[in-house]
């Protein structure tokens, strides 16, 4: 395939150079994984062993994937917990931060020197020896161009990987530019079912889950700040226990299409005073304004942690956004 990212693919190859001389690669998701996440790691574990290299997938967390994410071919492979291979490569996919390979934290900011980190969020601050961090719409994205530098073949199994991040970072297409349709048009040659993929992904919801979601959505709260319009959608710990990942993705959503709103927000009650907060807009630059809060993401999509009371966390975000 011709390359997807013409004069920039250069700062491919000595990525590629430094795999291909490697005996065995851990290859390290982030915690709490979405579709991207876990397609760009098994997808690359699974082209790197077709070249016969060892090649295993870690999260650094004890609890397994969301349900939605059963279908991505290799995710039943996946070791979690804090243990890593003695020796060889430490590549981290689609981790903002290094905070975001969760257990796996301090073993990899110890043995710096054979971490390589791929990832697509303009806020990562390249926290390995080796940085391949390029604006993508997925960071599966860059996973298929690395596969080009790499010579590696695509079977059905890794273009599913590599299609489950594009479709759910692009938001089924519709965020990116035309490289996620000219990637979609290659993936979907290997005989991928998109309505299918999509179901499995993005659409499955059970009754129960409609229910919550209503309740959730039922007590938005509204706030005009510096002249902005702030959409607020909170999810107590109690219903976000009881929602599928699935369902927490569409009420995200529903932050970011809300007419009138200027920025859409999503505090989710992780445990008590901590939350985990989503930003999305169209009319602001949210990766600014997480990084501010000690996360990071995307101009129009991006994400941190909070502490304290659910008013409290509101104030600091709203004190937050650009004049």
């Amino acid at each position: 395939m011709k390359g997807l990212f013409g004069a920039e693919s250069g700062c491919f190859a000595g990525v590629a150079k430094q795999l291909l001389d490697a005996e065995r690669v851990a290859v390290v998701a982030h915690v709490k994984p979405d579709a991207d996440a876990v397609g760009s790691a098994c997808g690359l574990a699974a082209g790197l062993r077709t070249l016969g290299i060892e090649t295993s997938v870690h999260i650094g967390q004890t609890y397994p994937h969301p349900a939605n994410l059963a279908t991505v071919p290799g995710v039943d492979a996946i070791t979690y917990g804090a243990a890593l291979p003695a020796d060889g490569l430490i590549v981290t996919v689609d981790c903002a931060s290094l905070e975001r390979t969760g257990l796996l934290q301090e073993r990899i900011a110890a043995e710096r020197e054979r971490v390589i980190v791929i990832d697509h969020h303009e806020t990562n601050p390249g926290f390995g020896a080796t940085n391949l961090i390029v604006e993508a719409e997925s960071t599966t994205t860059i996973v298929r161009e690395l596969f080009t530098h790499l010579g590696v073949e695509l079977d059905e199994a890794m273009a599913y990987c590599l299609y489950a991040g594009l479709v759910t970072d692009t938001g089924n297409f519709r965020w990116g530019t035309p490289r996620m349709h000219t990637l979609a048009a290659e993936l979907l040659t290997y005989g991928l079912d998109p309505r299918q993929i999509a179901l499995e992904l993005m659409d499955s919801m059970s009754a129960l889950d409609l229910q919550i979601m209503g309740s959730v959505l039922a007590e938005l709260k509204e706030f005009r700040e510096k002249g902005l319009t702030v959409s607020v959608i909170t999810v107590p710990a109690e219903a976000l226990a009881r929602m599928s990942q699935t369902t927490v993705e569409a009420i995200i959503d529903y932050a970011r299409a809300l007419r009138g709103s200027d920025v859409g927000v999503v505090f989710k009650q992780q445990a008590p005073r901590y939350w985990a907060v989503s930003l999305r807009s169209t009319v602001i630059d949210v990766s600014q304004v997480a990084a501010a809060l000690g996360g990071g993401g995307h101009v129009p999509a991006a994400g941190y942690s909070a502490y304290g009371s659910e008013d409290a966390v509101i104030r600091e975000l709203l004190a937050a956004l650009p004049e």
